[in-house]
């Protein structure tokens, strides 16, 4: 039971939160954003006011609202609600809440809802073991995750469980929450008479990158620190917006889906040849403290995979940028990097090596035995030689232009073509000196 001084605490406590913690949405009508999930008469929406609350996966960026919504859940079900987090619950808590689940069922007819905060920490074991129970309906079943449910929650889970994505907060949606703390007397700063000159209210939501959290906590940082005027009104500028902001940190997780998202759009900058594009991601990913090491093995492989042949070269500058970053660090190791994207994203374009490779492997995997010719063997003893190795071999350098035609394939694959030059840059040239050398090129239609 709670006594007076524990009332007094909380009562404390609430006062000396952070505006965020203060400002945290209640119910509906206080909760911003994802009007595509909770807007009238939405599916997720439905659910929660009828008290139909089915097992689900909230998916969605940091600070787009996946907590919150699972507190306003707790507090509008009939269901005993009870959370975890990933972060520092094991096997051991899940049992523990199969068997309180249990006895809500048993004793009181009463439903359990288990919501686990940060689900793509929780192993795969740890996830089998609230499997069987969103089956057997023991206890509903909420995760909220910021990394893609598809690589982090086990198959036979997500099956189970309707998958909700949340989205990042729009500028509107960060201008509504911050003018509600700016208004609200009870949790907010509406005993504050606040001016904000020039754009600096623009500037607080901008340096938040959607987070509300970052606004309303540097917003509360403005407004006791602040000058004021005569009259007691506090004053806010651009300057003082940017004196409180020291470094925004760019959402970025190394081991997550930011990770594999921001990398896979600069590689797709430099394939599509846009050179702005190439520079945004690099620089976004070195200021979030990405490896340099690991963005210039990427660029050895869009080196060969994406420009291929039509600029040999390419891989040599790629190659180099990383040999840079080994003997440069960081930060002037960003320099070569800059340099190998530019000259990647402005480089002609060809994959025709890679798919070479591909279609070769597949042969190969089809194929694997295929006898070699014998005029391609090598005659290294007297018997082997008796026997045919190396007879009708062709030394291209007895030859005019150091060329003679030959087969050096397996002879049921003779006549395979496997590599098909583009017309992009040098691998034009390419293509020009095969047809001149092999009748098969010359004659295959797409040559």
């Amino acid at each position: 039971m709670q006594n007076l001084f524990d009332k007094n605490f909380e009562d404390i406590l609430s006062k000396r939160a952070p505006l965020a913690a203060r400002m945290r949405p209640r119910n509906f009508l206080e909760f911003v954003g994802q009007e595509h999930i909770l807007g009238s008469g939405k599916i997720l929406r439905k659910a929660i006011d009828t008290d139909n609350i089915p097992s689900m996966i909230l998916w969605g960026p940091p600070a787009s609202g996946k907590t919150t919504l699972a507190h306003i859940i707790s507090s509008s079900t009939n269901a005993k609600f009870i959370t975890l987090s990933a972060v520092n619950a094991g096997v051991a808590e899940i049992r523990k809440v199969v068997n309180q689940s249990r006895d809500n069922l048993s004793m009181y007819g009463k439903q359990t809802i288990l919501f686990v905060d940060e689900i793509h920490r929780f192993n795969k074991a740890q996830q089998d073991v609230i499997l069987p129970h969103v089956e057997d309906g023991t206890f509903i079943f909420i995760g909220a995750t910021t990394e893609n449910p598809s690589f982090e929650v086990i198959t036979p889970l997500l099956s189970r469980c309707s998958l909700f994505t949340l989205r990042s907060l729009t500028a509107t949606d960060m201008n509504k929450i911050v003018l509600s703390a700016i208004r609200d007397k009870e949790r907010g700063l509406g005993d504050y008479q606040i001016s904000f000159l020039e754009d600096s209210l623009e500037l607080i939501i901008m340096q938040s990158s959607g987070d509300p959290r970052i606004a309303l906590n540097l917003l509360e940082l403005l407004v006791k620190t602040a000058n004021s005027d005569k009259s007691g009104r506090v004053i806010i500028n651009n300057l003082s917006v940017t004196e409180a902001v020291s470094r925004v940190a760019i959402r970025y997780d190394k081991n997550g889906e930011d990770h594999y998202n921001t990398i896979s759009a600069f590689i797709k900058s430099i394939r599509g040849s846009d050179p702005n594009g190439a520079l945004y991601w690099l620089v976004r990913m070195l200021e979030a403290g990405e490896d340099p090491l690991f963005i210039a093995r990427r660029l050895i492989i869009s080196a060969s995979e994406d420009v291929g042949l039509a600029d040999p070269y390419a891989l040599s500058m790629a190659t180099a940028a990383q040999q840079a970053v080994h003997v440069l660090g960081m930060p002037e190791g960003s320099i070569p990097l800059a340099e190998a994207a530019i000259y990647l994203a402005t480089a002609p374009k060809s994959n025709a090596a890679y798919a070479a490779l591909k279609n070769t492997t597949m042969e190969v995997k089809d194929s694997p035995n295929e006898p070699i010719p014998m005029h391609l063997r090598n005659p290294v003893t007297k018997a082997m030689n008796n026997l045919g190795y190396g007879d009708g071999y062709k030394y291209p350098y007895d030859f005019t232009n150091n060329f003679v035609e030959q087969t050096y394939l397996p002879n049921n694959l003779s006549n395979k073509i496997y590599y098909v030059p583009s017309e992009q840059g040098y691998e034009n040239l390419i293509r020009d000196r095969l047809s001149e050398w092999w009748s098969h090129y010359r004659n295959d239609e797409k040559i």
